[in-house]
This record gives C-alpha cells, sequence and structure tokens, in this order.
C-alpha cells in the first residue's frame, strides 16, 4: 500500500473547508476526546455537518469511525469536548434523547428484526412520537416510505430475515426515516453488498438526502464508495483528523488515492 497515510499528516495543519457556517451546521462535533480505558480512541476530533449535507468519515480498520458514530448517538461516552445538535448541547444527553430530537442510525450489518415483518419493522422506527395525530401522521409516513422502496410494500408482511441483503438496507433506510429525523448516521452502509446493490444503496441515499432534504453522515470504509455520493469528506487515522475538504478535493489527493483507492503515486 505504501507509506501510511498519516505520514506526514498528524502534525499538519488541517484547513477548515466546511460548507457548514455557524447559521446552516447542524451538528457540530467539537473538540472530542474518546477513551476506552487507558486507550485514547478519539484525540480533539472536530467536524461539522451542515444541514442539507452529505458528509463522509474515512478511515481504515480500528481508527475510530465507529467510535464518532456512538459518540453522535451517545453509545459512548466522551470525556472531553462538546456535541452539539440543532443549536443544542446533547453531549450529556441519553440515546432516546438524541432521537428524539431529530438523529436516527443505520446501523453496521442493518441489524432488522428478523423475525417481524417488514411493516413491524417500520413501526419500530416511529416509537419515540407521540401526541394525538400520531396514529395519522405515521400511517402517512409508513406509506411515504413504500413510496420511495416499493419493493417495502411488495414484502410489508414477508418476515424481515428472509429478505435479500439489498432489501434489509432499505428496510434500515426506511425504518430509520419513520423517526423524521433530520440528521442519518449511517454505518458502513454498503458492506457485505453485491456491487449491482451497492449501486442501489447509494442512489437510495441520494435519493433521501435530495428529496427529503436529510442530512447524511455516512461512516465507510471504502473513499471511492462514500465520495461518490458525499459533499464533504473528513478522514481519520489513529482517533485525529488527518484531512478534510470537498469530496472532489479528496479524491483527486494522491494520499488518498494511495491509502484508499489502491493508486500507485510516484515519489
Amino acid at each position: 500500500m505504501g507509506s501510511s497515510l498519516s505520514d506526514g499528516l498528524e502534525t499538519s495543519a488541517v484547513s477548515e473547508t466546511s460548507a457548514a457556517t455557524a447559521d446552516d451546521t447542524l451538528l457540530d462535533f467539537r473538540d472530542v476526546d474518546v477513551f476506552y480505558g487507558e486507550f485514547h480512541a478519539l484525540q480533539n476530533v472536530s467536524y461539522r455537518i451542515g444541514r442539507g449535507e452529505i458528509v463522509s468519515l474515512l478511515g481504515g480498520n480500528a481508527c475510530g469511525k465507529s467510535t464518532t458514530m456512538k459518540s453522535i448517538l451517545r453509545l459512548v461516552k466522551t470525556r472531553a469536548g462538546s456535541i452539539t445538535f440543532d443549536g443544542r448541547d446533547i453531549t450529556r444527553a441519553s440515546t432516546a434523547e438524541v432521537v428524539r430530537l431529530g438523529i436516527a442510525s443505520v446501523p453496521e450489518a442493518r441489524r432488522v428484526f428478523p423475525e417481524m415483518t417488514v411493516e413491524e419493522n417500520l413501526l419500530v422506527g416511529a416509537h419515540t412520537r407521540s401526541g394525538r395525530a400520531r396514529s395519522r401522521a405515521v400511517l402517512a409516513d409508513l406509506d411515504a416510505q413504500y413510496s420511495l422502496f416499493p419493493r417495502l410494500f411488495e414484502r410489508r408482511t414477508q418476515q424481515a430475515g428472509t429478505l435479500s441483503g439489498g432489501e434489509q438496507q432499505m428496510l434500515a433506510f426506511g425504518r430509520a426515516l419513520m423517526s423524521r429525523p433530520q440528521l442519518i448516521c449511517m454505518d458502513e452502509p454498503t458492506m457485505g453488498l453485491a456491487p449491482i446493490i451497492v449501486d442501489q444503496v447509494l442512489e437510495s441515499i441520494q435519493r433521501i438526502n435530495r428529496e427529503l432534504g436529510v442530512a447524511v453522515f455516512i461512516v465507510e470504509q471504502s473513499a471511492e464508495l462514500a465520495l461518490q455520493v458525499a459533499h464533504r469528506g473528513y478522514v481519520l487515522t489513529n482517533g485525529v483528523v488527518a484531512m478534510q475538504g470537498s469530496a472532489e478535493e479528496l479524491l483527486a489527493d494522491p494520499r488518498i488515492r494511495e491509502a484508499y483507492l489502491g493508486a500507485a503515486v510516484a515519489a
């Protein structure tokens, strides 16, 4: 693979190229430190996600990508720094609270409920919603998921565990959308899928973003796939933000091409 992406980067200044200004920032992840025992998993990590943006977080195995997502979802505790969502400090919030505020997740390996039907899985996504109009609104959103993903309507009475991998990913997307989120965090959404299904998943991510205006945060090991649909990206190396920029800038960077795309770079 050649030299490590971290060579010459960890001590260099990382310029802020974010399109998210103070006015349109949806998620502000600032100077965050996370430890697992004595292991320093995230080291002063900062990034922003703007309203309606698709942002990718790239990096190799055990670099801190999943820990970053777990920090947003409040599944791990942060030791330092702050996390602000839609102007509210969620650094000490519970997972249930951040979901109610408008953050949904599509977990790694989809994690649908295999013995429940497709429709039952979708309705699980609306469990935090309440109020008199809940039933009518939930049914309307259920219809919206079926319009967005027609295959789910065809399979609505089928057990989720009998669906193909691609269909389960569509179900995971629909379940996340049932909470009416402003931001969806997706952990390795293309993992284990056939190339033709990967294309469908990437198209669905773009449709969710374009048609519904939902911001998407993609944690992905495949830089090429993630940057195909992202507006911007960040690169994590050993728990540190090593690079950031627009998708076009990162795809063109020789260090990214060598580390993640297998392209040989002349010395």
